[in-house]
């Protein structure tokens, strides 16, 4: 096997046993349910999941995928999946980031590895259940990979060449990877606009729009994304400063989610600030040789565009929790559509993360050739003893103070299994109109689940679309949602409204979730006037009789959002198949 050959084995490798050490845990049969992750066995494609409903198109294309995959794959497996691979994505793009665009050494390439994977913000995304959030996250070094390989492939303009066909499909792929939800592909495509270069701009422009088809189509036929965020929203959702390190501390050390909750313990205690003073002394270490040590003037300016885009990711967040910088952001979110996107500015703190890999690569084989020099080494070449033992100190200082990242963040993030009252609830809805579900409010607390709320599966478990408020518990104050038909519903369950009122709002099904506390204020006489479908300790269906208002979207618009997903669909599928089918070619024409 020839050097680079193993190279790619050990860091593929090596990216792959910690991506399984992180997520051992969901190995295991079950489902991934925690906070705002809900994994189903199956699920379908209502109008919520293409992003048509009350409530802003947070979750697209990812729900609706998930319908369409349900249908041939367990939907737990696929999200189980999906999350391995984003990990794996993450820590093995940032090697390969490190080898292609550094010329760095293997024990370099793990360090940028462990900096992508081993950090406070996959620890507390998985907490928080933005598993797909991370997928978006472990296609950054991918992106800024096939943007590079676009930028130095220079050919007449629109001459076509197996490397440009090639770095488009791949940045194609990267893109609609990240584009599981909006943030993550607002995440890759400003880092694709950002790296490219002018005469690729519409291009790259045209192929993010493509790949964010399915959420920008939503937003516009439904109007729920046109209609402006709750302000309080912008306060709740703000990074959250840690102790000993502030917020500025807590988000340049990739951490500071605003779910206190959402942490692990190790980020509790002084391990947070000695973890953070370890991963910034690491970056900071190759920040210099990295800016100035690119072969071109071209190659510099990329450099230095990932370093920028590095600053901001930081400071952004920093800002935006300043008194007068989430004054900014509430006039933003309340005065433009869509900018509810932003208010959770911590999640674009992984921007930092490509540029803190490559730094973290270039700072070991800087020190490597320090320690070479003193001990009579090449000035140019540090010994490959210096530079495993470097790698070696470096993994073990990112690693040790985050340990409880091992094993699902020391055993919360795992698999749990569903009681199976919820399939036969499904089985029994055989007509049409909405579901209302009872108790109020979206997040539950199940004996299945432990003691953590998570968000409540009958959106995704049941075949019709379940109202929801979108009203938000974060810390200790509510953010209000757009589903101003739900909170309708379910005032007027709480009033004990008649059957009649009920199906005027299109409300065709009443689900009570048995075991989870809630209010229920006086719905038993709503309740009353209902017919019994089904009952057991966990649940009671009724329905709800006589005729439902239809309220669902236009079979024009779910036509329209169904070809938006198409064209996700092949984004995301072509992209591979054109990148391997060049190199294929490439190999095969250079063998005759």
């Amino acid at each position: 096997m020839s050097v680079s050959g193993r190279e790619r084995v050990v860091t593929a490798g090596a990216s792959a046993a910690g991506a399984l050490l992180v997520a051992g845990p969901l190995l295991r049969p079950g489902y991934l349910l925690v906070r705002d992750a809900v994994s189903t066995p199956r699920s379908y494609p209502t109008d919520s999941a293409l992003g048509l409903g009350d409530a802003a198109p947070r979750a697209v294309p990812q729900d609706a995928a998930l319908a369409a995959l349900s249908t041939i794959v367990d939907g737990g497996l696929v999200v189980k999946a999906i999350l391995v691979l984003a990990l794996w994505g993450a820590a093995y793009g940032a090697a390969v980031l490190a080898r292609e665009f550094l010329r760095a050494p293997i024990g370099a390439q793990l360090v940028a590895a462990a900096v992508a994977l081993w950090n406070p913000y996959v620890a507390e995304r998985l907490l928080q259940g933005h598993w797909s959030l991370l997928a978006g996250y472990g296609a950054l070094p991918w992106t800024v990979l096939a943007a590079n390989r676009l930028r130095s492939t220079v050919v007449p303009f629109g001459k076509r060449t197996g490397a440009t066909v090639s770095a488009w499909a791949a940045l194609s792929a990267a893109l609609a990877g990240a584009g599981l939800t909006p943030t993550g592909a607002l995440l890759a495509g400003s880092t694709a606009l950002a790296l490219a270069r002018r005469r690729h701009l519409l291009a790259t422009l045209a192929l993010w729009l493509a790949t964010s088809a399915p959420w920008l189509a939503a937003t516009m036929l439904s109007g729920a994304g046109s209609e402006p965020s709750d302000p309080a929203g912008v306060a709740a959702f703000a990074a959250r400063a840690e102790p000993g390190l502030g917020t500025l501390g807590a988000v340049a050390g990739l951490g500071g989610i605003w779910n206190a909750e959402a942490v692990p313990y190790s980020r509790t205690t002084p391990l947070a600030v000695i973890g953070t003073c370890a991963l910034l002394a690491i970056v900071a270490l190759g920040v210099r040789a990295f800016a100035v040590g690119g072969a071109d003037s071209d190659d510099r300016r990329v450099r230095r565009v990932l370093l920028l885009l590095a600053a901001i990711a930081i400071a952004f967040p920093a800002l935006g929790a300043t008194p007068w910088g989430t004054t900014l952001l509430e006039q933003l979110v309340t005065r433009v559509p869509g900018a509810g996107l932003l208010r959770d500015t911590q999640k674009f703190v992984a921007l930092a993360m490509p540029a803190y890999a490559m730094c973290a690569a270039t700072g070991c084989v800087v020190l490597a050739r320090r320690l070479s020099t003193g001990t009579g080494g090449r000035r140019d070449a540090p010994r490959q003893a210096a530079i495993s033992t470097v790698a070696a100190v470096f993994a073990a200082v990112l690693i040790l103070p985050l340990y409880d990242l091992a094993w699902g963040v020391s055993g919360a993030v795992r698999a749990v299994h569903y009681p199976d009252g919820w399939q036969r609830v499904a089985e029994r809805m055989t007509s049409g109109g909405d579901v209302a579900v009872l108790p109020g409010g979206m997040f539950r607390v199940f004996h299945y689940s432990g003691a953590v709320p998570v968000l409540d599966p009958a959106p995704r478990m049941l075949p019709n679309d379940v109202l929801q408020t979108g009203e938000l518990p974060v810390r200790g104050s509510r953010v209000a949602g757009e589903g101003a038909r739900a909170r309708e519903v379910e005032d007027l369950l709480h009033r004990g409204a008649s059957a009649t009122r009920l199906a005027d709002l299109g409300v065709g099904w009443v689900l009570v979730e048995r075991t989870t506390p809630g209010p229920l204020g006086d719905s038993a006489g709503s309740l009353a006037r209902l017919e019994l479908v089904y009952q057991d300790t966990d649940f009671a269906l009724y329905r709800v009789p006589g005729p439902i208002e239809w309220h669902g979207s236009a079979s024009t618009h779910r036509a329209l959002v169904w070809a938006a997903h198409i064209v996700w669909a092949v984004a995301l599928l072509t992209g591979p198949c054109l990148v391997l089918g060049t190199r294929v070619r490439s190999r095969f024409g250079r063998s005759r």
